[in-house]
């Protein structure tokens, strides 16, 4: 039997049924899912030195497990001493199981070893999505912290199909993600 993801199981057999009965859906296919998790790294410092882009390129190919891209400058800003199609970024962005993999270690281990946290902020983008930024990349157990020379942060975006912000709420708080103020309706 082929292998299947455990929050892809949790959707199916406990998220859906929970969000059919709490939003009155008619339809399984109304319920709002996840679609994809983008992990975005800016790397401001790389205008000064090439290596940064590189070095969080390899970071962020070994915690989420596919390959990471550089993202380019697309205009000159000589204040900062920036040239166009220059790498000042990488990102990745992760669909079907590989979403859901990295979800759970996100959940289940790298939340959990932020120092004193309190859960996240639950304030979403008016479209059904949700940003979380994270200020060390050294939350997830893939990086080693002996080869580390500069800490840096990163933004996760979860893109729901959710119609509204109260559905993707009630979806990411159904896989698990800890929110501060969770309350019920």
């Amino acid at each position: 039997m082929a292998y299947i993801p455990n929050l892809k199981v949790k959707y199916r057999e406990e998220i859906v049924p929970a969000l059919i009965k709490e939003f009155s859906y008619h339809s399984v296919m109304e319920v709002p899912k996840l679609t994809k998790i983008v992990v975005n790294q800016g790397v401001g410092q790389a205008v000064s030195d090439k290596k940064i882009v590189d070095v969080a390129q390899e970071e962020l190919t070994l915690i989420t497990g596919q390959k990471a891209v550089q993202t380019l400058s697309k205009k000159d800003v000589s204040n900062f001493k920036l040239r166009r199609k220059m790498p000042i970024g990488v990102k990745v962005t992760l669909r079907r199981d590989r979403m859901y993999e990295f979800l759970e270690r996100l959940i289940c281990i790298a939340l959990p070893r932020i120092r004193d946290f309190k859960g996240i902020n639950s304030k979403f983008d008016g479209r059904g999505n949700y940003t979380l930024g994270i200020t060390e990349q050294i939350i997830f157990p893939e990086i080693d912290i002996d080869k580390i020379n500069k800490i840096l942060g990163m933004e996760i975006s979860f893109i729901t199909s959710a119609k509204s912000d109260e559905e993707a709420f009630a979806l990411l708080r159904e896989f698990g993600l800890p929110f501060k103020n969770i309350k019920k309706n």
